[in-house]
């Protein structure tokens, strides 16, 4: 194992004191519990939006905290929750007085300590849970789907709306609904590997790859022999629209997310051969967004989201953003 570290126990408190230093416009890290907010003095009035879960798929969720997103984000250590402890804290940390939206995706540690944490919290608070991977419908950390890439887009659409000072209530309700029209799924060429393992999590051959491969190297549909792109991207494709049955003509947002471990080349040649494939069944892509935002450490891959948009959510999903890993309009 080749990694750039010190020493395992180390790596997620360095690499947070140096995301802290190189984005200190835009973000602080507080210790004793760990948790990342925004800069300043909570907005007073405003919805506070918080997610988190396990290190190892930056930059969600730390590098999503900022203007027109998170408000905070709780880190647990490589592929493992954070605690209970961590999410009440940094409820308190960032309520501006009009209560906490938390934004879980749908793994069973994160599912139980969030919700521990909500009941520990001393401020309003709701939860959305996002579960978008159409890979399968139960997996090794999951009852029920799991949340994937598409966390991504319901922290952006949940943002805007909670910048624009939209209640408790109406930030859920546009959580969910914007899960609700998002769909993902993933596909793996190489194993990441967990710093505290030293080796790969799974072993896959030369001319193999699992298709509908969760973020954490869980096993996906199935395993089968390399391909061309177009063929994986098709493959993926079909699975996610014949779960999300987008309307022909609806404007959709297109992501192509890396797992880690994939050059931006090959990513966007997996976004040509999704908006081709969108092409060729009167499916338009309004918006796009390619390049490595849901993270699977070093593992080779990507996975491939589409939301169905409508002209509410593209005018949200443009309004201005600024955070370490997006920012735009600003």
């Amino acid at each position: 194992m080749k990694k750039f570290m010190n020493a395992v126990n180390d790596i997620l408190n360095e690499s947070l004191r140096g995301f802290a230093a190189a984005h200190a416009d835009i973000v602080s890290l507080h210790r004793n519990p760990v948790f990342v907010t925004r800069a300043g003095s909570p907005k007073q009035g405003k919805v506070a939006l918080i997610s988190g879960g396990g290190s190892g798929h930056e930059p969600l969720h730390a590098g999503f905290v900022g203007r027109g997103m998170l408000d905070a984000a709780c880190p647990g250590q490589v592929f493992t929750s954070p605690t209970p402890d961590q999410m009440a804290a940094t409820a308190t940390a960032v309520d501006g007085g009009a209560g906490v939206l938390f934004i879980v995706k749908n793994y069973s540690g994160d599912m139980m300590n969030f919700e521990m944490g909500a009941d520990m919290a001393s401020v309003a608070n709701a939860t959305v849970v996002t579960n978008d991977d159409v890979a399968v419908e139960n997996s090794t950390y999951t009852t029920g789907r799991r949340g994937v890439a598409g966390t991504v887009v319901v922290e952006r659409i949940v943002g805007a709306v909670a910048e624009d000072g939209a209640d408790l209530a109406a930030c859920k309700a546009r959580g969910e609904r914007v899960n609700q029209a998002t769909r993902s799924m993933g596909v793996a060429l190489t194993s990441c590997t967990v710093p505290a393992a030293g080796r790969p999590t799974f072993d896959i051959g030369e001319k193999e790859m699992e298709m509908g491969v969760g973020i954490h190297g869980e096993p996906g549909r199935r395993r089968v022999a390399l391909a061309p792109a177009d063929e994986i991207a098709r493959t993926m494709m079909e699975a996610i629209t014949s779960d999300l049955a987008p309307k022909a003509g609806a404007p959709l947002l297109l992501l192509v997310n890396g797992f880690g471990g994939t050059p931006l080349m090959e990513l966007y040649l997996m976004y040509d051969a999704a908006r081709r494939f969108c092409a060729g069944r009167n499916l338009t892509v309004a918006r796009s967004l390619v390049g490595n935002y849901t993270t699977s450490l070093d593992m080779a891959g990507c996975s491939i989201t589409v939301s169905q948009f409508d002209d509410e959510l593209i005018g949200l999903w443009d309004k201005p953003l600024h955070t370490a890993a997006l920012r735009w309009g600003c």
